[in-house]
């Protein structure tokens, strides 16, 4: 199976994107955590990102906040896909990572998800990685199971309660 490379352009970032890292070990997904900035190491980003395939990767979770390049800049030296959580970092509250991750130019995507949506990220990744790998789709479609059998059980609750 292939591994999803996780990286963060700060580690203040580490408290959003552990639900990411977790996520992933739950469904036994194997993952490589790095922290490199758009800014700061561009260079050691690109290396990591133009060899990511033939390391094993098959998808790569950027997370940064504020001007938020790394998506992007990680975006525009592979072709594996990319999925950017915006960071909560700034007095923006987040808007302006969530804006710099999602207006890309065509021809370099970054599937984006909500600010501080590390879980989400994480189960986008799977679902990628499950297109290919059928036990993988199982583990989906057997946690949405269990989800929708609680909600069905606290629907019955309650309509038992003001009935």
């Amino acid at each position: 199976m292939k591994k999803v490379a996780v990286i963060m352009g700060s580690d203040s970032d580490l408290k959003v994107v552990e639900k990411a890292i977790t996520t992933l070990k739950d469904y036994g997904v194997s993952t490589e955590v790095h922290i490199f900035s758009a800014h700061r190491t561009p260079v050691e980003a690109k290396e990591f990102t133009a060899s990511a395939r033939d390391n094993g990767i098959g998808v790569i979770i950027a997370a940064a906040g504020k001007a938020a390049h790394l998506a992007g800049a990680i975006a525009a030296n592979t072709t594996l896909p990319v999925i950017g959580i915006p960071i909560k970092a700034s007095a923006l509250e987040g808007i302006d990572a969530l804006l710099s991750t999602v207006q890309m130019p065509a021809g370099i995507p970054v599937a984006t998800v909500a600010i501080d949506g590390a879980e989400n990220a994480a189960l986008l990744a799977i679902q990628i990685l499950a297109v290919e790998d059928a036990s993988l789709a199982e583990k989906l479609q057997s946690a949405r199971d269990s989800k929708k059998q609680k909600i069905l059980e606290k629907d019955k609750e309650i309509n038992e309660k003001y009935r």
